[in-house]
């Protein structure tokens, strides 16, 4: 009798590659296809040889060598590519198999795919797997939404090759249609953050304390034993210790950054549903300002503004900026949790905050010994309404705020840019804020477009229009939020 396999893949690139000798180590026998089909045989013949790898050089092929309920999972490039494979899977497929999406999908993608999937009778998983490809093959961090009748036939699977921190698996189920890349895409947005905080310790480092490479390592060195400890502070290290004819090769690399859109795609959902993920969004930019390398240096001969020169305690302002690092990151993730809560009201989603934290702690780009506490903080109080206002992190943030403070205004004096340190800090201080000036703003916006207002002298819900001028009359505007 032909032996079926356990879960079928699609697309036998870095990430997929990895990713079935993963599961194939973890017992399971795996369909390998690729649309260029000569790669199947290249796998099989090369690190798949002698393992439990069943090649499929056709859709039919892969569908009819599957145990039922078949199991797909697709990891081919987002966007049109994942539709096209779906449209050539569902007719060789029956009611109840699975189709799963583990690659970058948006996740209105993954909303308007779980719709029409299940419309066929069939169920839908999109999940978020991150890691990268040493994550893929020794453990990732996998975020799955969906079909919650799926989730039971692929939970063995999924939970046996994601990374395994205290004896837990980092994967467990998100929520429905779109919760599982919704919550990959937040991930990947703090990631950007994190990245762009790390980037800027570094710059003041190097431009304002002139220290080298090697020094930079040895400071990097020393966090990663603290409550920095963490994925992104330890490739830091590497990088920052990693030479090439006896020279930093970091400082030989251009400096234009790229991205991918889950960043973007983050910000523009923060704007979207009206929540001040400001540390990302000032990441993205970030981004997109490197890229403009030409013009920097056009404008480098012609804008002036001070010269770094540091005369202090080094010592003590290299504590600083890891203060101010560490103040920062609690408020990336404040902002991705707030993201998180709104997004869970908007789309009708269950998230489980401390267990989303607890998938990230391990296996994926984010991981680090912090994220410990915010299972803590969410496991103690399960609508805890922002990360801030647990004990924890309340007295991590007064601990740092000194550090933080003298970070961003030696920066400012100093003509270097700290966009995610700064506007971290801004947030701060406007969330600490009982009163803002919006009650200004709201006059600006009645007075030249009648968007009315409302008064602390009166009660929340009654608005309210002046004629400011006398010449406007008393006709107010409808679109208050406008």
């Amino acid at each position: 009798m032909k032996k079926l396999g356990d879960i079928g893949l699609i697309g036998l690139a870095v990430m997929g590659e990895n990713l079935v000798l993963n599961m194939e180590r973890n017992g399971y026998t795996v369909v390998v296809y690729n649309r260029t089909v000569d790669k199947v045989e290249k796998f099989v013949q090369g690190r798949g040889k002698g393992k439990n790898f069943i090649p499929a050089h056709s859709i039919e092929e892969l569908v009819s060598s599957l145990e039922r309920p078949r199991k797909v999972m697709m990891l081919v490039k987002a966007g049109k590519p994942v539709d096209d494979f779906i449209d050539q899977l569902i007719p060789h497929l029956e009611p109840g198999d699975i189709i799963i999406d583990g690659g970058n999908s948006h996740f209105p993608d993954t909303i308007r795919r779980t719709k029409y999937v299940e419309s066929k009778g069939l169920l839908f998983i999109g999940t978020g797997v991150s890691g990268g490809e040493e994550g893929a093959l020794n453990g990732p961090s996998i975020m799955p939404g969906g079909s919650a009748l799926a989730w039971p036939h692929v939970k063995p699977i999924f939970q046996s090759i994601s990374a395994q921190v205290d004896g837990l698996p980092c994967c467990d189920w998100v929520g429905n249609d779109g919760a599982g890349h919704f919550v990959k895409m937040v991930h990947n947005g703090i990631e950007y953050g994190d990245m762009q905080l790390i980037c800027e310790a570094y710059q003041i480092m190097k431009s304002l304390l002139g220290m080298d490479a090697a020094e930079m390592h040895e400071v990097f060195a020393e966090w990663n034993k603290g409550d920095l400890d963490s994925y992104l502070i330890e490739i830091t290290r590497d990088i920052l210790g990693y030479t090439e004819n006896g020279e930093a090769l970091v400082e030989k690399i251009l400096d234009t950054a790229g991205q991918k859109g889950t960043g973007k795609w983050t910000a523009v959902s923060a704007l979207d549903m009206g929540i001040p993920l400001t540390l990302i969004g000032e990441s993205v930019f970030a981004r997109c300002l490197s890229a403009q390398k030409d013009e920097r240096v056009i404008a480098s001969k012609i804008l002036s503004g001070p010269k770094p020169v540091f005369s202090g305690d080094k010592k003590q302002f290299i504590e600083d900026i890891r203060q101010a690092l560490y103040a920062s990151k609690i408020i990336s993730y404040a902002q991705g949790y707030a993201l998180l809560r709104e997004a869970a009201v908007e789309y009708k989603w269950v998230l489980n905050y401390g267990e989303i934290a607890q998938m990230w702690r391990g296996g994926c780009i984010i991981r680090s010994a912090f994220l410990g506490k915010i299972t803590s903080a969410f496991k103690t109080n399960p609508d805890l309404i922002n990360l801030l206002l647990d004990p924890f992190f309340k007295e991590k943030i007064d601990a740092a705020q000194a550090g933080w403070r003298r970070t961003v205004s030696t920066a400012f004096n100093n003509g270097i840019p700290v966009p995610a340190f700064s506007s971290a800090l801004s947030y701060y201080d406007g969330y600490r804020s009982e009163r803002l000036p919006a009650n200004l703003l709201q006059a600006q916006r009645d007075y030249f477009g009648a968007h009315t207002y409302e008064r602390t002298d009166k009660p929340r819900g009654e608005f309210f229009h002046t004629n400011w001028t006398g010449r406007g009359g008393d006709t107010a505007s409808s679109t208050y939020s406008v």
